[in-house]
């Protein structure tokens, strides 16, 4: 406001050339408020004195001299002196704030004054003569227009009403003439309106309060924007040049360059009306906004336009927006108060049409990035701006400039047609690539379960039919046979029925079974039998299923349009403007020079008008700044500059010369300007913005003559030009800037990388970074590959003084990498790059931490400027050579050969040295027959060069066809070859639907390496979700997740719209539903998350609810799984975890009223791609077990992230973690070694069912340990390890994988190779003691570690595949060889077996797993009182009892006690119950154990009742012995008796009565006769009776013979005492005992597992036939001679050395 009050203070005018027919002293007060010097009214108590009146009476009078003025309009007579007439219209034709000027002479009489005291005025010309303008520096002025005395004191004025307004002056057009005096222009208005004031006539002032005088008026409510006068005869209108002196001048320049003016400038848009003469392309008319309803306003509110005075809601209303042209056509309004608000108006209507997101601020009066308007459009706004958006439709087509060739993206266009020829080859009535369904999934297995279980129980639902139809089948019986089945329980003749018309859909889900495979090969089959759950399923006829996701006719004849459904994608880089936002800002510019040029005489004012509006369009298009526009700009601002005349005879002349065809220096200055525009425009458009809907030929090059790459001798150079659109923070940070840049192929450097020059910023428009440096790779362009890529790299010089001291940056020094970015050299079309590239740079961490965050949508933009020779540069592939037939195999040298099938037999090529690959490539050809090898031959091409190339292609087309999964290896970033990729692509074909699903995220990701849009993958990728639902479930939400990333996320955006456009209506809607589903679940999920403890509950009913009003409306399926459909949310099951993410329980409520309620976990805050991954990797696992016949029980459950941070995760049922598992035995139960087993009994109660659910431990624990292993799992403290009440075991939360451990300051958590506790052990022994179900448990973690070393390759391939998906602990080769070193691929079976048997021996040994599960009790000890009912309150029972529902104890005593053997011994006692009318006593068996778990649960239950003493369960010596359990017989007694006659309260709570409830275990213990199970005892072996068998391996290569000693099963002693085994061998003959081998002792076990190697070099298959193997089997003793415990002599003649033999030997007592 300073601007202001200085002028009311200094500005005295008084101009008697304007005069009003009818107005009076009083009117000229509403002339001084709303003319067009923009000054504040003075102070009421200096208005009011010598007759003034006030601002009601003044508007009142405004309204009364409008009226007379529009009455005397019609009879004004034009006058023929002058050629034009200037008027001003507002927005309404009648109210308080219209007002027109008409045109006549009149006496000064009229002229309003405001009068100070003659002292006043004296003191304040004394301040403003001791400025000395020339030496006054902007810090001065701003302190002196910011001074106290300067800004609160009200100083009067006299204004006159014909004052126009003021400037921002420029000193210099005061030094080079005059104010011209009048001004003649014809009038280029053709709207009905009354002729208007000429905006450009006199200078505009900018104020820092936003305030603009050329805007339009304030907008009356619903009024059209302009006066619907009647057409008026111009007439003169006279003004007289305003008394400003030099010195004035030069006091508003200062003003101007001032930091707190250009901090608050807005920018200064000139109306205007479109002349006839217009530029090419000739900006078309704007088309009319509709009105837009404003807030209400008080009567005076608008006058105070103060932003700081203002509501924060109007101050953003208030804020400036890109200038788009609809004020520019619109009449000037009269009162400039009315423009501001008018202005506010429109730009609202701009911002919901144009929907830019405006860049950040920037000196001067641009329009700044940081802000933006955002107001929310009402159901009628959004359809006046279809209409609108359907104008700028036509608008745009006015503009051909900006749909040209050069202005559009023909690569998208290209990429359009492929899609759309994609999908004419899938119709919608082609049942079998259109279902409309899900099919459920098929994998391929063998049957290990043995021919009396291959047969499954089939319930099948058939409609009209009361009961299911149940019957048994073999689980290899087809699809079709089962239908048959069902069929002939419905039809008599099945000749009359179409079987194929019927399908058999599962139970609980929207899914079908495929007829044409086995039932037990789909998934849904398979995880029945391991559940041993019912097979359930529904026989229905494809006209009744429902195909609700099935292309029609219309999605057939949809036009591909890439953009049209991804409104709800979030995407890092939005677009910035449209091209009908561009041609907005055209519109601004051609308005800004039709005005300068027709106004000659003020085209030195109106010339910053027009830079300015260039200024806005280059803010809009991310700040981008060509070298054309710059030197335009210089030539525009030199051109005006020029001296020239402005006398009327002058002006004609000049009219003379240019209907000659001679153009002005500044005419030709604007016609530069403005090409250099358009080519900036176009250069924005074909790089970032959306194509248009014109089809352009994309086959063609331009019309230019072509010339082949091959034959090229020139040198690659390009100039680096400039870096746009940095971020204000680096400008302090950083001092100097400097770029790398490389050629890279196959992610390898092909020359030595260039560094350009080290500069700082500069500013032009903007800060930028300009180096303009040529940069010249000294390599001919003939031998560049066609996929050579150029990656640029910036650093930037830390500035070391930037934080205020030299220190700041002592952690920071050197130099910091901002961001990268990659681009080929050869487009799509094979033709090298050329002219100016925009290429956006993404940011690396560095320079993220580096200042503020940035907003995702702002660019940084980097120029590169390449050659422009005369023809193109194409790329022209050679022919391909003829194959030549290989040498016979024969003809190698041995040795050579022998090389070359070791390094084919390679499942990487890591560790491959340079004469590796010099070997591989000179033999070439004789790596054929080794399928997987053909990666390494390719990897070892020593030149990837264009003569290098027929003959690669012709090994590769000659190639035998690889399977899928070596095929994926050819998809890595280290084979960028176009048709290495493509042939590669070609042998994928062969995959099925339900495996590719599998590697869909590889392939995803895989798309990165691909140079260019259209490529093979990308299509096949595409065709594949065309013909199946869950490929095109799941890679919608993988490309939607991928779209977050930075540096590629545009191009997947691109093959997301794709797939958007290929997959129908149907699919398009379920997809939104559940974005829609995710965005509350996920909003939900924040708000409990950041919610109080206590406040959590209320924050998730609210949620909830909310959610369960999405699902009144429709059904939804689920992200997890399209086959999975909800209908509601169960609200009382959905909760909360108490974890550090909170992630939430969902409960959904089935579609399907056959199946059970869906269960899922929704988190946020947490990147799920990682446990994405390694769910994954192990189902991969899991998959290949199984094909190998071995099945290891894998639970396995889906987990897909669905967008930044957060993501859905299916709940296993029936699964507790193992820390609530070990806690129910206290916060120490980590370190007992009964938890694991005392639970599963719990739980499977019947000998059998426990006896399975050990079985399932053993089998699912080592599939868990190999997985873990491989993988790298960390962070796997009990929390993370879960267990199911049908004993399988499965891990959760992979937040740390690859070896990336969690610690605790400079410690390891994790420091065993995975997770084996003594509890575990217990479980899978069957006790404490080692038995031979430990050596099954080792076999099978050998098994199943050999297995998927088979195929380490894979493993390999993906996990590489997945390195630039931006997953923290998978960046670089050193995460991959984590991998690498743990499959051991170099090894044997047998040294891999030893390997992994020692890794089972230092993990079941480590203390450390232990400790660390104690240290996680300790941090998670809760106690929330007892369990609901349906949860156990007591380890051994399954469930909570009470009195009422058992009858009430009258006695109980504690009756006898037996010893007992399983699963190790101990007593057990036999408590005698008698109920209260019941006869007969019960028996209940219960351990000591089980009596003190009940005794301290009641002492936390009733912490203040004294309970009776608990015998001490210490006892010196041997604990489970006869003399212990009859004394604890009498003590139990003791405390059950005083227990039993306490209070009530005690004596009848739940805890007590589900102690004393029967158990299954109950029923069967025979015990209580007094029988005890004597044959379970271990019998004494007899004095020197030797029993047991030894498992070997023996195998032979290499001149060397290895013995495996395996394992030893059911050794016996002389005494009862568990030996300590030992096995020695000798190859006899052997005098001289040199061929003694031993093996390492094994404590204290019957059942040793060695698995150690025993290896004999230096025999001949001769010799060792001549010889045997002894083996005996000893006991190591301390205190005695070491005892033989049995031996085998074994004669080597007998075995076949050419292949392994792994067997069982059985022990006799031979000579030792």
């Amino acid at each position: 406001m300073f601007f202001f009050r200085y002028l009311e203070k200094n500005v005295i005018f008084s101009s008697p050339a304007l005069k009003l027919d009818t107005w009076h002293v009083e009117a000229d007060t509403m002339a001084q408020i709303s003319s067009g010097n923009g000054c504040l009214p003075p102070s009421p108590k200096m208005a009011l004195h010598r007759g003034a009146v006030d601002k009601e009476e003044a508007l009142r009078m405004e309204a009364e001299a409008l009226a007379r003025l529009q009455r005397e309009k019609r009879n004004t007579v034009p006058s023929p002196s002058l050629s034009s007439s200037l008027s001003v219209s507002s927005g309404s034709a009648s109210g308080p704030t219209s007002f027109a000027l008409a045109t006549s002479v009149r006496p000064e009489k009229d002229l309003i004054f405001f009068p100070e005291s003659d002292s006043k005025k004296q003191d304040d010309k004394d301040k403003f003569g001791t400025i000395n303008v020339d030496k006054l520096t902007n810090e001065e002025l701003e302190e002196l227009l910011l001074d106290d005395y300067v800004v609160t004191k009200p100083h009067p004025s006299s204004l006159s009403a014909s004052y126009p307004g003021g400037h921002v002056f420029n000193s210099a057009p005061f030094h080079q003439s005059s104010w011209t005096p009048s001004l003649s222009r014809p009038s280029s208005s053709n709207l009905s309106t009354a002729s208007r004031l000429q905006p450009g006539a006199f200078p505009t002032p900018h104020f820092p309060n936003g305030y603009n005088p050329t805007m339009a008026t304030f907008l009356p409510p619903r009024q059209p924007h302009f006066l619907a006068f009647s057409t008026v005869p111009p007439r003169p209108l006279l003004f007289h040049s305003p008394a400003v002196s030099p010195e004035m001048a030069k006091l508003f320049d200062k003003i101007a360059s001032t930091s707190e003016y250009l901090r608050n400038g807005k920018s200064s848009g000139t109306d205007m009306e479109s002349s006839n003469k217009s530029l090419e392309p000739a900006p078309p008319p704007q088309p009319a906004v509709p009105p837009v309803d404003l807030p209400s306003m008080s009567r005076f509110e608008w006058l105070d336009l103060d932003p700081l005075s203002m509501r924060r809601g109007d101050v953003e209303e208030a804020a400036p927006c890109p200038p788009v042209g609809e004020g520019q056509g619109s009449g000037q309004a009269g009162d400039p108060w009315d423009a501001v608000l008018q202005d506010e108006t429109e730009g609202r209507d701009r911002s919901a049409q144009v929907k830019m997101h405006p860049r950040r601020a920037s000196t001067g009066n641009a329009v700044t990035r940081s802000q933006s308007l955002s107001i929310s459009e009402t159901s009628s706004q959004q359809t006046q701006n279809k209409q609108i958006n359907k104008g700028n439709e036509k608008v745009l087509s006015k503009y051909p400039t900006l749909q040209e060739k050069d202005a559009q993206n023909l690569e998208v266009n290209a990429f359009c047609e492929d899609v759309a020829n994609l999908k004419s080859k899938f119709v919608h009535s082609d049942l079998s690539t259109n279902p409309g369904y899900v099919l459920s999934p098929v994998i391929s297995q063998q049957d290990v379960s043995g021919e009396s279980s291959s047969s499954v129980k089939v319930s099948i639902e058939i409609p009209d039919s009361q009961q299911p139809v149940t019957f048994t089948c073999d689980v290899s019986s087809s699809v079709e046979l089962l239908i048959i089945q069902a069929l002939c329980w419905v039809h008599d003749d099945l000749n009359q029925v179409d079987i194929g018309s019927y399908v058999l859909k599962v139970c609980g889900q929207e899914a079908v079974l495929q007829n044409k495979h086995s039932l037990g090969s789909h998934e849904y089959v398979q995880n029945c039998r391991k559940w041993e759950a019912e097979i359930q399923l529904q026989l229905l006829s494809q006209c009744t299923m429902k195909r609700d996701l099935a292309r029609t006719e219309a999605d057939d004849s949809a036009l591909i349009d890439l953009e049209k459904h991804l409104g709800q994608v979030e995407r890092p880089f939005k677009e910035t403007v449209t091209r009908q936002g561009i041609v907005e800002y055209l519109e601004v510019y051609h308005n800004q020079i039709q005005l300068c040029l027709q106004n000659q005489s003020t085209q030195y004012k109106i010339v910053d008008q027009v830079i300015q509006a260039v200024k806005n369009l280059c803010c809009a298009l991310d700040e981008v700044e060509t070298p054309a526009i710059t030197e335009a700009v210089k030539r525009l601002r030199h051109a005006v500059n020029m001296p020239h005349t402005r006398s009327p005879k002058a002006d004609a002349k000049s009219s003379s010369s240019l209907t000659k065809g001679k153009q002005s220096p500044m005419e030709d200055s604007v016609a530069i300007l403005t090409n250099a525009v358009y080519q900036m425009v176009k250069l924005y458009l074909r790089s970032f913005c959306p194509t248009s809907s014109v089809t352009l030929n994309t086959d063609s090059t331009e019309n230019r003559d072509c010339r082949e790459a091959s034959g090229t001798t020139d040198h690659l150079q390009f100039t680096l030009f400039a870096l746009h659109g940095i971020p204000t923070s680096w400008v302090s940070s950083y001092e100097k800037y400097y770029m790398t840049c490389a050629l890279m192929h196959n992610n390898r450097n092909i020359f030595k990388p260039v560094q350009s020059k080290k500069v700082g910023t500069y500013k032009s428009f903007f800060y930028h970074i300009k180096w303009d440096e040529l940069i010249n790779f000294p390599i001919p362009v003939a031998q560049l590959p066609l996929e050579a890529m150029l990656n640029l790299s910036l650093y930037g010089v830390l500035n070391q003084n930037a934080g205020g001291s030299p220190d700041s940056n002592k952690q920071r020094k050197g130099t910091d990498l901002l961001g990268k970015v990659s681009m080929a050299l050869f487009d799509f079309r094979r033709v090298m790059v050329r002219d100016t590239q925009l290429l956006c740079l993404w940011a690396s961490v560095q320079a993220a931490q580096t200042g503020r965050k940035r907003n995702l949508a702002e660019r940084i933009i980097l120029q590169v400027d390449f050659p422009c020779p005369t023809v193109n540069v194409l790329y022209v592939a050679p022919p391909v050579s003829s194959y030549v037939t290989p040498q016979i195999k024969e003809t190698l040298d041995p040795d050579i050969r022998r090389k070359v099938e070791k390094l084919c037999s390679h499942t990487s090529s890591i560790g491959l040295t340079r004469a590796d690959r010099q070997l591989l490539w000179e033999y070439r050809h004789h790596c054929r027959e080794f399928e997987g090898s053909l990666a390494r031959v390719l990897a070892s091409t020593p030149s990837w060069e264009w003569s290098a190339l027929g003959e690669i292609h012709s090994l590769l087309h000659s190639w035998p066809p690889l399977s899928p999964i070596n095929a994926l290896e050819l998809l890595d970033s280290k084979f960028a070859e176009t048709e290495v990729r493509t042939v590669a692509v070609s042998w994928l074909e062969s995959i099925s639907n339900d495996e590719l699903t599998d590697y869909l995220p590889q392939l995803v990701q895989a798309l990165k390496f691909e140079r260019h849009l259209r490529n093979s993958l990308v299509m096949f990728l595409l065709s594949r979700a065309q013909s199946n639902v869950n490929t095109a479930h799941y890679l919608y939400w993988l490309l939607r997740d991928t779209v977050q990333d930075s540096q590629f996320g545009s191009c997947y955006e691109k093959v997301l719209g794709a797939l958007l456009c290929l997959c129908g209506g149907g699919m398009r809607a379920e997809l939104e539903k559940q974005t829609k589903l995710v965005q509350q679940l996920g909003t939900l999920a924040e708000n409990v998350r950041q919610a109080g403890g206590s406040s959590r509950q209320a924050v998730l009913q609210d949620g909830l609810e909310r959610v369960q009003s999405f699902f009144q409306k429709h059904t939804c399926r689920l992200p997890l799984s399209p086959s999975l459909v909800a209908t509601e949310l169960n609200v009382k099951g959905c909760s909360f975890f108490n974890s550090n993410a909170v992630p939430l329980k969902i409960a959904l409520v089935n579609a399907d009223p056959l199946g059970e309620e869906i269960n899922v976990m929704f988190k946020v805050g947490e990147d799920l791609r990682q446990d994405m991954l390694a769910l994954q990797m192990i189902r991969i696992m899991d998959r290949i077990w199984l094909q190998e016949g071995l099945d290891l029980r894998i639970v396995n459950f889906k987990c897909i992230s669905t967008g930044k941070d957060k993501g859905m995760v299916e709940l296993v049922p029936s699964s507790e973690t193992l820390r609530k598992i070990q806690v129910e035995y206290g916060v120490t139960g980590s370190f007992k070694d009964k938890p694991i087993a005392e639970w599963l009994r719990k739980y499977n109660p019947a000998e059998d069912e426990y006896e399975k659910a050990c079985e399932n431990f053993i089998y699912s624990c080592a599939g868990c340990c190999v997985a873990t292993y491989l993988l790298g799992i960390c962070d796997r403290h009990n929390d993370n390890i879960m267990l199911r009440s049908t004993g399988h075991m499965f891990h959760i939360d992979f937040g740390k994988f690859l070896g990336h451990a969690q610690m605790i300051g400079s410690f390891k958590r994790d420091r065993a190779p995975f997770v084996l506790t003594s509890d575990m052990a217990y479980v899978i022994n069957g006790g404490e003691r080692p038995t031979i179900r430990f050596q099954l448990f080792v076999d099978l973690c050998s098994q199943a570690y050999n297995l998927i070393r088979k195929h380490s390759n894979l493993f390999l391939n993906l996990l590489s595949l997945m390195m630039k998906s931006g997953l923290p602990e998978l960046t670089g080769h050193q995460d991959l060889m984590y991998v690498y070193d743990a499959l051991q691929p170099q090894t044997t079976d047998a040294e891999a077996t030893i390997f992994f048997t020692r890794l089972i021996e230092s993990s079941l040994g480590s203390m450390a797993t232990k400790f660390n599960f104690f240290i996680h009790n300790l941090a998670q000890l809760r106690f929330s009182g007892l369990p609901s009912n349906d949860e156990s309150i007591l380890s051994f029972s399954p469930r909570t009892y009470t009195v009422k529902q058992d009858g009430r104890i009258c006695e109980a005593s504690i009756f006898s006690f037996h010893k007992r053997y399983n699963p190790d011994k101990h007593y057990t006692y036999v408590v005698r119950i008698l109920r209260e009318g019941q006869t007969e006593p019960q028996f209940v068996f219960r351990t000591f154990d089980e009596f003190q778990e009940l005794h301290n649960k009641l002492s936390i239950l009733f912490p203040l009742w004294k309970l009776p003493g608990f015998p001490n369960k210490m006892v010196l010596g041997r604990t489970h012995i006869k003399e212990v359990a009859s004394k604890r017989k009498v003590e139990l007694n003791s405390y059950v008796h005083s227990l039993m006659r306490g209070s009530l309260e005690v004596t009848q709570c739940d805890l007590i009565y589900t102690f004393f409830h029967p158990v299954a275990r109950d029923d069967r213990m025979e015990g209580f006769e007094g029988v005890p199970k004597a044959q379970v005892l271990p019998q004494s072996p007899v004095s020197s009776r030797v029993e047991g068998e030894v498992k070997l391996s023996v195998s032979y290569r290499n001149s060397t013979l290895f013995i495996m000693v395996m394992h030893i099963r059911d050794l016996v002693s002389d005494d009862e005492a568990d030996p300590n085994p030992y096995v020695k061998t000798y190859l006899l003959p052997d005098p001289h005992k040199t061929s003694k081998r031993k093996t390492k002792i094994s404590r204290r076990t019957k059942n040793p597992t060695f698995n150690e190697m025993l290896v004999y070099s230096g025999y001949s298959k001769e010799t060792l036939n001549q010889r045997e193997l002894q083996l005996s089997v000893l006991s190591a003793e301390s205190l005695r001679e070491n005892c033989f415990l049995g031996g085998v002599t074994l004669g080597l003649k007998d075995f076949d050395l050419s292949r392994e033999t792994v067997k069982w030997f059985k022990l006799t007592a031979g000579p030792y």
